[in-house]
């Protein structure tokens, strides 16, 4: 019984620190928003590189193509699609595509995705 007693202790004794130090994080991280991702000011954001890969990225075209929703998101269509009535180049606060993804969180688009459109869209909306 006396072993008993001498072992439970060293266990106890030895799983503190271990109980102790086992967390981390004191609190879970918090997810990032689109206002926490910024994109640098010289940085150029190009649709073919940038943009239209996003679209592919989320599958966009299930739903958005020739025969579907507009804009048809479809690839070679995406660019003349979106700039006839879906971007207001150089104002991403009056372009559709960008409100429907940044407001309703369409599709869970990631933070960062969302700000490259912003910048996009202020730079001009060029295809480049």
């Amino acid at each position: 019984m006396k072993k008993m007693k001498k072992l439970l202790k060293i266990v106890l004794l030895s799983s503190m620190p271990l109980l102790m130090f086992s967390c981390y994080y004191d609190e879970f991280p918090e997810a990032v928003g689109q206002d926490d991702v910024v994109i640098p000011p010289g940085t150029v954001v190009s649709f073919a590189d940038d943009i239209a890969p996003i679209f592919v990225t989320y599958n966009c075209t299930q739903c958005h193509n020739p025969s579907g929703q507009n804009p048809d998101l479809s690839p070679g269509n995406e660019y003349a699609s979106l700039t006839s009535g879906y971007v207001n180049p150089g104002n991403s606060s009056t372009s559709k595509l960008y409100t429907q993804l940044a407001d309703n969180g369409h599709r869970n688009v990631d933070a960062q995705s969302i700000a490259l459109i912003k910048k996009w869209i202020d730079d001009g909306a060029e295809n480049n």
